[in-house]
């Protein structure tokens, strides 16, 4: 039986190992650098930088779903942007991703979100394929930029902080 429900700070390993094993199904497993305890901490901050929905098989977690709203000034309102969305290998085509999928939907059009967006990488075919099924259609005039460690850094020493 598939069961969804809200994570709470006391899931955070749980939490942290979907997100290993995210980690390695994507070809990076040494880039987790965050730890359970840094995300039960932010888990129980109010309000909480990202909320998560986990899915449980049987009473094992099979998946995850981490999210948080962005927000769109064009439409004049916030989304919801997907950051992580997994399924265990050995718990994969039993309707757990779409389960996700759809109860972050819910909570969109709760919300009254003007959207819900998410990427994926351009080898994952079978996510692809997936997310193509339920009407979802890839930016193709987008092209995601990342800043991190020196790089950003060394931009931050030329900035000011706004008072």
């Amino acid at each position: 039986m598939i069961s969804l429900r809200p994570a709470r700070p006391a899931d955070a390993e749980t939490i942290f190992g979907l997100i290993e094993a995210l980690a390695v199904y994507e070809k990076e497993p040494e880039a987790v650098v965050c730890t359970a305890q840094e995300l039960r901490d932010q888990m129980a901050q109010e309000p909480p930088p990202f909320e998560c929905l986990i899915a449980e098989l049987d009473g094992e977690a099979a998946g995850f779903a981490l999210f948080f709203h962005n927000y769109s000034t064009w439409r004049g309102r916030r989304g919801l942007y997907l950051e992580d969305l997994f399924v265990r290998p050995e718990h994969r085509k039993k309707g757990i991703g779409r389960r996700l999928l759809s109860a972050l939907a819910a909570v969109a059009v709760e919300r009254g979100c003007a959207r819900m967006e998410w990427a994926v990488l351009n080898w994952n075919e079978l996510a692809i394929d997936f997310y193509r099924s339920l009407g979802a259609g890839p930016l193709d005039d987008w092209t995601t930029f990342r800043l991190t460690g020196a790089p950003l850094e060394a931009l931050a020493k030329d900035g000011e902080k706004p008072e």
